[in-house]
């Protein structure tokens, strides 16, 4: 059933199925709700309220203009006004990619709310070190780290939207199992000074879990919004360090899943915060690295997540 609710910046437009506990989930960058289209149904059988949503800057969910409303304080309010319009008082909140940063965050602040959290692909690493901006600035020597050619308004919309579907197909391949780039080849995560990104995007062929009708969905979604909502959250990066710094180094202590894969740069290159989780996720009931997979774990390997998912699931207390 799709809907939608009255959220702080208007609408969030969000996908229901089944009935019992709650369970919310949230995509990460360039997709939708439709990246939980694997876990919805799943979920509904094994008794839970499954609701993916759009977040807010993308598909149906409004759009502010506004950069500084895609701050994470207020996606956060966002998913605390889904809870409570869908009459509940408390959820499990499940987040890949950018959605993981804002599960955790969302636990983290308002845990009267969230009561456990599943993270995929993206570790959680509690605010802390030098302002964002300033840390992705110094990657990357003569290449230019991603995030930061992200954070320039304007500036990645004038490579994506003149040819959205190839530019998303060229992005999800570079970070899939089956067809990343080889080891030693450029990285697609570094742009080359005065390049663009899909420069080093493999070309010629999609992975596995992407059909011609899931890259329709992707990209019609994105044709017709534009990307500068989506990358919205990529511009407040150093709002949010600032925000909360109230929360420098805490933990999140709910019941907690993490799930990656082990050739998603996401995962390997925050090793060391997956070494930490005694410390920053203290209530971790299952940590999960499946062998082979890539960024878009819950696409590219759905039947091994969702066994994953609902176990955990299982094992909350109620």
């Amino acid at each position: 059933m799709h809907r939608l609710v009255p959220s702080p910046a208007g609408r969030i437009h969000l996908v229901e199925q089944g009935t019992g506990p709650l369970v919310l989930l949230l995509h990460g960058f360039p997709e939708s709700w439709y990246s939980w289209r694997h876990q919805l149904p799943v979920l509904a059988a094994a008794g839970y309220r499954a609701v993916a949503i759009d977040v807010r800057g993308y598909g149906r969910s409004s759009r502010p203009e506004d950069v500084t409303a895609y701050r994470m304080l207020d996606l956060v309010e966002d998913n605390v006004a889904v809870v409570h319009a869908l009459g509940e008082r408390c959820a499990v909140i499940v987040g890949h990619d950018w959605g993981s940063t804002i599960a955790a965050n969302s636990a983290l602040i308002r845990p009267d709310v969230f009561r456990a959290v599943g993270l995929l692909s993206v570790p959680y690493l509690p605010r802390g070190g030098p302002r964002p901006g300033e840390a992705f600035a110094q990657l990357g020597g003569d290449e230019e780290f991603y995030v930061s050619y992200f954070q320039e308004p304007g500036r990645a919309e004038t490579e994506i939207e003149p040819d959205v579907r190839g530019w998303l197909a060229g992005f999800y391949a570079a970070l899939s199992a089956d067809t990343m780039p080889a080891a030693g080849a450029p990285d697609p995560h570094f742009v080359s000074r005065g390049g663009t990104l899909r420069d080093r995007f493999p070309t010629g062929r999609r992975p596995a879990w992407l059909g011609a009708e899931e890259l329709d969905v992707y990209a019609g979604e994105f044709e017709r919004t534009g990307m500068s909502g989506a990358l919205g959250r990529y511009r407040n990066m150093d709002r949010d360090w600032e925000d909360l710094a109230d929360f420098d180094g805490a933990p999140v202590t709910q019941p907690s899943l993490f799930i990656g894969g082990s050739l998603d740069a996401s995962t390997t290159w925050l090793a060391d915060a997956i070494a930490a989780y005694p410390a920053t996720l203290p209530g971790l009931l299952s940590c999960h690295v499946l062998d082979g997979g890539g960024h878009w774990i819950q696409q590219e390997r759905p039947a091994e997540v969702n066994r994953l998912l609902t176990d955990w699931l299982a094992s909350l207390p109620s």
